[in-house]
């Protein structure tokens, strides 16, 4: 759960965002910018995390009013090699913040890091994460929470979509993607497993307001509203005129589903309010692809 070190919401000095070159970096630094943020944002360009010198130019770039927002990874995780580079990109942060300590640590973990019968999910649930890559986020979270005497806020989304996501994986943006294209969109099985799907944006809305607040702790970033991915391929059909073939495959593995408990979220922002899915695929459609 959340606390809210300051009440009011009020600007940090200066955000800087390690992995501002990525999806999630890239609109958490757009909204700050356009909230008119102090902002130092480093892609990889300006940061390499694996490389040997990494924490003495991240040191070197930081200030003791800093709030600083790590999202850099190789992500998704899918093999051990993935798994060792995040880690040692985890380690020059610690190694940097800890000679040159700020004055707020946000980290963006990922929802992984919770046991896959976990439900409802809260921010207490089990942590017993089923992948690499949810294990990667425990071990970072981990890292950073004994390595680091900092005000920190971890915080898990579930499964992002928007515009311009690189990554593709099964869900909207797959789906918007092949209906651009006018091509079917296949399921597993039928498609009835249930997911909390949330857009980007509200991503970057609810990092920005846990910078403004200098919260600390841990918050789940869901809507609270799960659905299956056959409801999702029906809406994005729909964006498309309806003309879309799903099709359905045989079912290779067993039928899980995920819900949230959003109640800490509500409580620690309560004038927050998510994009409904339907809502965000017509923005992502807006946006393109």
């Amino acid at each position: 759960m959340l606390e809210q070190s300051s009440p009011v919401r009020t600007p940090p000095s200066r955000v800087v965002v390690l992995g501002a070159g990525g999806f999630v970096g890239g609109a958490i630094s757009a909204r700050l910018r356009a909230e008119k943020v102090p902002l130092l944002a480093l892609t990889r360009n300006e940061l390499d995390l694996l490389k040997s010198d990494a924490a003495a130019t991240l040191q070197r770039s930081l200030r003791a009013d800093d709030s600083v927002v790590f999202v850099s990874a190789l992500a998704p995780t899918r093999n051990n090699t993935m798994l060792l580079d995040n880690l040692r990109m985890a380690e020059a942060v610690c190694a940097a913040l800890a000679a040159q300590p700020i004055a707020h640590l946000v980290y963006i973990s990922s929802d992984a890091v919770y046991s896959d019968d976990a439900n409802p999910v809260t921010e207490r649930s089990c942590q017993q994460p089923s992948s690499l890559h949810g294990a990667m986020h425990l071990a970072r979270e981990i890292m950073l929470r004994t390595a680091l005497k900092l005000p920190l806020a971890i915080l898990r989304p579930s499964l992002v979509y928007g515009a311009k996501d690189p990554h593709n994986g099964y869900g909207p943006n797959r789906f918007r993607r092949l209906a651009a294209k006018g091509e079917a969109i296949t399921l597993f099985g039928e498609g009835e497993e249930k997911r909390d799907h949330v857009h980007i944006a509200d991503v970057a809305a609810l990092s920005s307001a846990v910078l403004h607040h200098r919260s600390t702790g841990t918050l789940n970033i869901a809507t609270g509203k799960s659905t299956s991915f056959r409801e999702v391929a029906e809406m994005v059909s729909a964006h498309a005129g309806g003309s879309v073939e799903i099709r359905a495959t045989p079912r290779q593995n067993p039928i899980t589903h995920r819900h949230f408990d959003i109640v800490d979220c509500l409580k620690a922002f309560p004038d927050f309010h998510y994009i409904s899915l339907r809502d965000g695929l017509a923005l992502s459609a807006e946006e393109g692809t």
